[in-house]
């Protein structure tokens, strides 16, 4: 909060890129008010919001969450199990996730929060190892993830199971950026995002050059950092079609904007302000990247409120597998 009332205090300054979580996110929300400033938000997040001072380049819930409910009901995987930090990203993922199972005929067998930072969850990973769930949904960010995947690892390794087969982990958050903080368990998870770095396209081929020329020490390009890249590159293109970095120009400018990505053309949706993205399901290698196991067949709208997602959708997707990538 401090920050941003910092930085905004400068009134040539209209623009600011940034902010991961939905909790900060919505902590600077009245200083953009109040400044009249564009925040250009580059992060997949939970949905259920639209402000006319946030240009959202990440994820919206139907193109993470509703993929990933429909990848696993699509593999017979019904019974679920959620983790996640105590705070909006976790509640309002879960809550979406646990609608879907219900819709298809599927369940929660048990959903548990920890505050953030808590590394403390082997009872939760005990407790799922007895359960034998069909996945795991994890919410759970930073320490608080790295601590309960080693956990759950190793007490299924002790039960005689196969972790990743047996009792896989699904994540809409788990990226590239995670994966070498994660050590010996970090192959064989699932996750649900709109890019990749193993993603082809020309693109994604010179994006992940430069990335790699300048920050591999970081890991390699994740959807955070792609979603900053378009979230600057849009922002420049508003400008210019404006001729002027006025808040209130820039943000009618954008409305519509067209963009070549890593991840393939994006669109700036001119009702919500959110972009019409690729959802992708990948699972974890040892080498700090993912294999594309399944992606949408063309760009998905935004739809933050989840009022163009059927019921249907979820029935369907539990009675037929979805289409895994060739």
């Amino acid at each position: 909060m401090k920050g941003a009332r910092d930085l905004l205090a400068d009134p040539a300054i209209v623009h600011v890129v940034g902010c991961y979580t939905s909790s900060s996110r919505k902590e600077i929300l009245p200083i953009l008010e109040k400044r009249d400033a564009l925040l250009w938000y580059p992060s997949h997040y939970e949905g259920f919001e639209t402000s006319e001072n946030v240009v959202y380049s990440g994820a919206a819930p139907n193109q993470h969450i509703v993929p990933l409910a429909k990848y696993l009901l699509g593999q017979s995987r019904r019974r679920g199990w959620l983790v996640g930090s105590n705070y909006v990203w976790a509640w309002e993922n879960n809550r979406i996730l646990r609608e879907a199972l219900g819709i298809a005929g599927g369940s929660v067998m048990g959903e548990r929060y920890v505050p953030v930072g808590e590394t403390d969850l082997r009872d939760i990973a005990r407790q799922i190892i007895l359960d034998r769930p069909d996945f795991v949904f994890t919410t759970l960010i930073g320490s608080s993830l790295f601590a309960f995947l080693d956990d759950l690892r190793r007490l299924a390794e002790a039960a005689g199971l196969d972790q990743a087969v047996d009792i896989p982990i699904a994540s809409c958050s788990l990226s590239e950026a995670e994966l070498p903080l994660i050590g010996r368990v970090a192959a064989g998870h699932l996750s649900s995002s709109v890019y990749f770095s193993t993603v082809e396209t020309p693109e994604n081929r010179r994006f992940t050059e430069a990335w790699n020329a300048r920050c591999l020490g970081l890991g390699h390009a994740s959807a955070d950092a792609e979603a900053t890249y378009v979230a600057v590159h849009l922002l420049a293109r508003a400008i210019e079609r404006a001729g002027s970095d006025g808040f209130e120009a820039v943000r009618e400018a954008v409305r519509g904007i067209h963009f070549t990505a890593p991840q393939g053309e994006i669109e700036v949706d001119a009702m919500n302000v959110h972009c019409t993205l690729h959802p992708r399901i990948g699972v974890s290698r040892d080498d700090g990247t993912f294999d594309i196991v399944w992606e949408s067949g063309e760009p998905v709208s935004p739809d933050p409120y989840l009022t163009w997602t059927q019921d249907s959708e979820f029935r369907i997707a539990a009675a037929t597998h979805l289409k895994a990538v060739p």
